[in-house]
């Protein structure tokens, strides 16, 4: 499924044997990967009474360009064409702050394969779904909408029915032109019928919101434009939105954009959980990654969903269900884990490779694809079921369901035996559904 390329360590009673693994690159994937913001492109937070025209206004003066008004926030992406006049705009008296914008991208690692044919061959239930609870019943996650905010979603793929064509950050259709987000809502809610996957909550309903190009790139702005719409609609569409996943994020911390904080915190005060994975980054902690480090987030690591196979002699068992992956994020800032590959495996000459979450692929059938982008909608679909059962829990005490009803607190997620896990304190468990 995947090539092959020595690049980890893993050890054993004291050895290191060469590793590895799959062609992932650590960090960040694709296009977004080159940190820092787009050319002349911020994030300008504004003072009270400083209304969309206003905005214009003081863009316009500084010789820039307003790009997009935000509406539940006091903030604006604008575009200056020079260092001059980003420093009138920074001194103009109606601006509280001007921040880079920064660039954004899926948390996928590496590329996807195996899975079935385009033409469907029979329904499978994921590993990673029957891990954190198979639905008891087709009509799970009912009445309860959860918005996508990716890079689309195949609106003509057969187990994502009744698909919803809410919004695109660039215009036009939502639908996916890259493949990560059709992925991540057959987790959510691949439907209950003969064909692909069956999802978490298979009768959830699905809002596409594309935040994420082609390339699974986006920026802080692309973000807040999708919650932006979220915001404004979640009450008025039927049914109304209670859940948003976003696989994505970036390097940073939590006050490098107050008004994309301010967006999510709203969220929350509204009744919408939004859900984010930790990140791909072994090295890095989720209190350094954006947006989950925020604390108003459900922050998702990854973990295993079954035990892989061993051939490797100088390591002592495989590698169990419930082990951190070896690329996931983690941290304090963490609320919980979940299936973002189906195993890990290491071979006779030591190297290990991922099998991914078996979920949905672009053009129709199944595909597998591997990263904490595949652990947080796992969480979406269950706090999709919680609220079905819990209509009118706020999103602090559906946080705390996902806290306390994690599997294996104190225990899981188990070590990775590869040299770039560190343990970070805290076994927060796997999460379980309803």
């Amino acid at each position: 499924m995947l090539s092959s390329v020595a690049m980890r360590v893993i050890s054993s009673f004291g050895l290191c044997l060469p590793v590895l693994a799959t062609a992932f690159t650590l960090g960040l994937s694709g296009p977004a990967a080159a940190q820092g913001p787009d050319s002349r492109d911020y994030i300008v937070t504004f003072a009270e009474g400083a209304d969309a025209p206003a905005r214009g206004r003081a863009a316009t003066a500084a010789g820039g360009t307003l790009l997009r008004s935000f509406r539940g926030v006091r903030a604006a992406a604008v575009r200056v064409p020079n260092d001059a006049a980003l420093a009138r705009l920074a001194a103009d008296p109606s601006v509280l702050s001007v921040v880079p914008d920064r660039r954004v991208s899926a948390y996928q690692k590496g590329k996807p394969g195996g899975g079935g044919s385009t033409g469907g061959g029979g329904q499978v239930m994921p590993a990673g779904v029957t891990r954190v609870g198979v639905p008891t019943a087709s009509s799970s996650g009912a009445g309860i909408g959860v918005a996508i905010l990716d890079t689309g979603i195949d609106l003509a793929h057969a187990d994502l029915t009744g698909t919803v064509n809410a919004f695109s950050a660039f215009g036009g259709s939502c639908a996916d032109d890259e493949g990560h987000g059709t992925h991540v809502a057959g987790t959510v809610a691949g439907r209950n019928n003969t064909v692909g996957v069956v999802g978490v909550a298979p009768s959830a309903g699905l809002y596409c919101v594309k935040v994420l190009d082609g390339n699974g790139g986006g920026t802080d702005a692309t973000i807040m434009a999708g919650l932006d719409w979220v915001l404004d609609s979640h009450a008025a569409v039927t049914p109304k939105i209670r859940v948003v996943n976003m696989s994505l994020g970036r390097p940073g911390d939590i006050g490098d954009n107050t008004a994309l904080r301010d967006l999510i915190a709203a969220l929350e005060d509204a009744g919408v959980a939004v859900v984010v994975s930790a990140g791909n980054d072994a090295s890095a902690e989720a209190s350094q990654m954006i947006p989950a480090g925020y604390p108003e987030v459900i922050s998702v690591a990854s973990t295993t969903a079954i035990a892989g196979t061993n051939g490797c002699r100088r390591l002592a068992s495989p590698i169990a269900a419930d082990t951190a992956s070896f690329f996931t994020t983690d941290g304090a800032s963490v609320t919980v884990s979940a299936p973002g590959e189906d195993s890990e495996s290491v071979n006779t000459a030591c190297l290990i490779s991922s099998l991914g979450i078996l979920s949905l692929k672009l053009g129709g059938g199944t595909t597998r694809m591997s990263g904490t982008s595949m652990a947080a909608p796992h969480v979406a679909g269950i706090l999709a079921r919680y609220f079905q059962l819990n209509p009118s829990s706020g999103v602090a005490l559906a946080r705390q369901y996902v806290r306390d009803g994690a599997a294996g607190r104190g225990v899981a997620p188990r070590n990775s035996p590869t040299t770039s896990y560190t343990f970070d304190g805290v076994r927060e468990g796997v999460a379980q559904a309803p």
